[in-house]
């Protein structure tokens, strides 16, 4: 079943290559979108056949590389199959937005159709090398999406996106190695690595490996001071790309903190925990004083998403650092790290997917561009303010489940640190007010650039499509969150289980 998942996008994608020139477009484009609604059919299959509390289900493992002790072993569990579900909501929203794309639709959707093979392949994997091919495959997919695809400075943008990340990913390899090289016998494989701990009582190699791995993930993740490729790169970005990037690709580094460096390094990440709990509250702070002073709409978003990313590494390393407080409130901050991954996702998402409205009528992200937009757009307008204060965290949205948790969960052994962090919700509070005043109220203004359109016209159905299930999967999530801690909650125990050993 996971393997059937996870490959057949890109098999699809492959059969959409081979489909003769003559195919008309209409077909093109919805070749994407359906096979996105099948996958997402395929993880809701996956999710209601999961029991609850019953560990890594789903598994398969087959040689792949045996000498050099590296297996296709995939399987998920509790922090996998939210990310997964996530994934497959993200890309068919994304598939549906782009119905009226004109440029290069095959490829276009060829490409997309491969990058969530990656996601859904990385968040499944259960041996490094197999993490790390599809790390490194997502980079390349999105780079082409970014640099074919994007505005003027994209291909500069997705260079700088490519450069960044792929360090990164070397940096996660030298980790690797690192873990493989210290097990005996030597091996890939993240369930034998986690069983072994081959690194207790070895500090110092410990700690050279544990820096490989969090520079590799945080590159990713984006945090502070790794961040800078992130907003050029969102910016210039087609709209579908950039709620990808944000939603899924983001994610990557966050989960593998939980599924690699806190299982596989439980000693040293005890030890550097507090770093770990500096970092994330400077990319709360920095994220969302620097989104305050953005002029650019998408751009603001891109750095509220390196805030609220500060958020989930201020978690981890608040679980790590609570050895004297309550299981249960350590735990709740590692549930509440991975709820906020999925409701970032589809919060951000949605955000991004407005952005790319805003760009298409106006031409241009400046919110200075722009004022009384409501008056003739009323359904974006109110779709804008429903994801703004979702990204708030307001009651009712997943982002209080997730941000609650956090923060009941970090509070007690690092109060300060917390709240420094609860001050990042008052700046983004403020800079989404600020935008939503500017852009949606007082008199009517449009951006006049040569060859605007000057009308503004409400979201098509296809774009209402796209957004509206994000934003009710918010709701959701914030109403009725008890199916989806339901399933994560084992797991964080699992993991904060193996921190202890």
């Amino acid at each position: 079943m996971l393997t059937a998942l996870v490959f057949a996008p890109t098999a699809v994608a492959l059969l959409l290559l081979a489909l003769p020139a003559r195919t008309p477009l209409t077909a093109l484009r919805l070749v994407w979108p359906a096979t996105a609604a099948v996958e997402l059919g395929l993880v809701i299959a996956v999710w209601a056949g999961y029991e609850t509390g019953g560990g890594r289900q789903y598994e398969v493992r087959a040689r792949w590389i045996p000498s050099a002790g590296v297996g296709y072993h995939v399987g998920v569990d509790g922090l996998s199959l939210p990310l997964l579900a996530l994934t497959c909501v993200l890309f068919l929203a994304c598939a549906v937005y782009s119905l009226r794309e004109t440029r290069r639709v095959r490829a276009y959707a060829a490409l997309f159709l491969f990058l969530q093979t990656t996601c859904l392949g990385l968040f499944v994997s259960l041996d490094l090398i197999l993490f790390f091919v599809f790390f490194d495959l997502s980079i390349v997919a999105m780079y082409f999406v970014i640099a074919g695809w994007g505005h003027r400075d994209a291909r500069q943008a997705a260079l700088q996106f490519f450069l960044y990340t792929f360090t990164g990913s070397l940096a996660l390899l030298l980790g690797f190695i690192g873990l493989y090289l210290a097990a005996s016998p030597h091996t890939f494989d993240i369930v034998e690595l986690t069983r072994q701990n081959p690194l207790a009582g070895r500090s110092a190699y410990a700690a050279l490996v544990l820096l490989a791995l969090v520079v590799g993930l945080a590159v990713k993740t984006p945090t502070v001071p790794f961040h800078t490729w992130l907003p050029p790169a969102h910016t210039e970005a087609p709209a579908a790309g950039s709620a990808i990037l944000a939603g899924v690709l983001l994610k990557m580094g966050t989960y593998g903190f939980l599924r690699i460096a806190m299982p596989l390094l439980p000693e040293a990440w005890r030890r550097y925990a507090l770093t770990l709990v500096v970092i994330g509250v400077v990319s709360v702070l920095h994220g969302a004083l620097v989104a305050l002073a953005q002029s650019d709409f998408k751009r603001m978003v891109a750095y509220t998403s390196v805030n609220h990313m500060g958020y989930i590494v201020l978690a981890v390393g608040a679980a790590a650092a609570t050895a004297d407080t309550s299981a249960q409130a350590r735990s709740l901050a590692l549930t509440g790290s991975v709820t906020q991954m999925v409701s970032h996702g589809l919060i951000t998402g949605a955000l991004f997917l407005l952005a790319g409205v805003l760009y298409e009528r106006g031409r241009t992200y400046e919110m200075a561009a722009y004022g009384g937009v409501a008056a003739l757009a009323p359904v974006f307008a109110a779709l804008t303010g429903v994801a703004a204060f979702a990204s708030l965290g307001l009651p009712g949205f997943s982002g209080f489940v997730a941000e609650f948790q956090i923060f009941a969960g970090s509070l007690g052994p690092r109060p300060l640190a917390t709240a420094l962090a609860v001050l990042g919700i008052l700046l983004t509070a403020g800079l989404f007010l600020r935008a939503l005043r500017q852009i949606l109220t007082g008199p009517l203004r449009l951006p006049d650039a040569p060859g605007t359109p000057r009308a503004f016209p409400d979201l098509r159905a296809h774009e209402s499509a796209a957004v509206v299930p994000l934003l009710a999967g918010a709701v959701v999530l914030g109403i009725t969150p008890r199916f989806l801690l339901d399933v994560i909650e084992p797991a964080s125990r699992t993991v904060l289980e193996l921190v202890d050993r």
